[in-house]
C-alpha cells in the first residue's frame, strides 16, 4: 500500500526533496509559507514550493500559522519538513503515524537554526552535510536518522553550497523514508559537544568592515551573504555590493580603500587585499568589477 505523506517547505531548496518524496509516496498536502511581496512593486510572488507543487497537481496550503492545518493531516503516514521557516507547534508532531521528519542542512549539533549553511561558510568550515531528524520541540534537537557529509570548496557560496546540498538531502530522503515508513530506522541522539546557533542572517551584519578585518574574512563575508543578503558597503556615498571577490595576500595599503589598476580593483582591507571581482551599484544590475571602477571619478574609500 502506498504510503500517504505531507511536505512542509518553501525555498526552491526544498524542491529536491519534494521531488524525492513524491517518487516513493503518495503526497496528499504540501503546506508553504504564503505568498510575499518582491521587488520594487511589491507585487505577491509565491514561493518556489508552491510553483513546484502546482507543477505536480499537487493540493497546497499556505497558512498564516502551521497549526492551522493540523486538522488536515489526519490519515497521514509521514510528515517531511524542509526549510519550511516557521517553528511546527509540539502538539503537531504526533498528528501522523510515523511523526515529521526534517532534512536539515548541516551536521548537527552543530549549526541548529535557520542560516546553517550560510553559517558554516561565514565561519570557514572545511565540511557540512545533510543530516535527517525526527523533530521534537527543541530546535533542531531530535535524534538523528540518517547523515551524508560533503567538503566546503574554497569558492563555494552559500547559494551554491546550498544547491549541492539540496540534492544530496533528496537523495538521502529517498534513500532513508521506506525504512521510517517500517519502523526499521534507528534512532541515534545528537552528540551533546559541539552545539553552534545559526541565526537568520541580517542586511546589518553583511556589512563589510575592510577596516577591522582580514582579505579572508572579508571573503568568506562575500561567499556566506551571497545569494542573500549580499555584502556590501558604501562608495562615494552609493551603497555596493559585492558578489564575487578573491583574497590577495598583496602588501596592503591603508585599509579601506580602494586601488583600481589595470585588472579589478582592489580592496585594502586589515591585514591583504580583496579584488572586487563582481559587484552591484545600488539602483543597477550585477557587473564586472573592473567596468564598475570605470565609471567612477576621484579617490575611491570604502565606508
Amino acid at each position: 500500500m502506498t504510503a500517504r505523506t505531507a511536505f512542509f517547505g518553501t525555498p526552491s531548496a526544498a524542491i529536491p526533496s519534494l521531488a524525492a518524496l513524491r517518487s516513493i509516496s503518495m503526497v496528499e498536502l504540501v503546506v508553504t509559507r504564503p505568498d510575499r511581496p518582491r521587488g520594487r512593486s511589491g507585487t505577491p510572488q509565491p514561493p518556489a514550493i508552491k510553483e513546484a507543487a502546482a507543477g505536480w497537481d499537487l493540493t497546497v496550503a499556505q497558512p498564516n500559522r502551521a497549526q492551522e492545518v493540523i486538522g488536515l493531516l489526519a490519515g497521514i503516514d509521514l510528515a517531511v519538513v524542509v526549510a519550511y521557516g516557521q517553528l511546527l507547534p509540539a502538539d503537531m508532531l504526533s498528528a501522523t503515524r510515523c511523526g515529521f521528519v526534517n532534512v536539515h542542512f548541516s551536521r548537527l549539533p552543530r549549526w541548529r537554526g535557520a542560516a546553517p549553511v550560510a553559517r558554516a561558510v561565514l565561519a570557514g568550515d572545511a565540511a557540512t552535510g545533510v543530516d535527517i531528524i525526527q523533530l521534537d520541540a527543541g530546535m533542531d534537537t531530535g535524534p538523528l536518522m540518517a547523515r551524508a557529509a560533503v567538503d566546503i570548496d574554497p569558492t563555494d557560496t552559500a547559494g551554491t553550497l546550498t544547491d549541492r546540498l539540496a540534492r544530496m538531502g533528496g537523495a538521502l530522503l529517498e534513500e532513508t523514508v521506506p525504512s521510517i515508513l517500517d519502523g526499521t530506522i534507528e534512532l541515534t541522539p545528537q552528540p551533546a559537544e559541539g552545539v553552534s546557533h545559526a541565526a537568520k542572517v541580517t542586511s546589518v551584519e553583511a556589512h563589510l568592515d575592510p577596516r577591522a578585518m582580514s582579505a579572508e574574512a572579508c571573503d568568506r563575508m562575500v561567499r556566506a551573504f551571497n545569494p542573500k543578503p549580499g555584502a556590501w558597503g558604501v562608495v562615494d556615498g552609493d551603497r555596493l555590493k559585492v558578489w564575487k571577490a578573491t583574497p590577495r595576500r598583496e602588501a596592503t595599503g591603508p585599509p579601506g580603500k580602494i586601488v583600481v589598476g589595470d585588472g579589478h580593483p582592489v580592496l585594502k582591507t586589515a591585514d591583504g587585499d580583496l579584488e572586487l571581482v563582481e559587484v552591484q551599484q545600488a539602483g543597477k544590475g550585477r557587473m564586472a568589477g573592473d567596468v564598475w571602477a570605470r565609471g567612477q571619478r576621484g579617490a575611491l574609500c570604502w565606508e
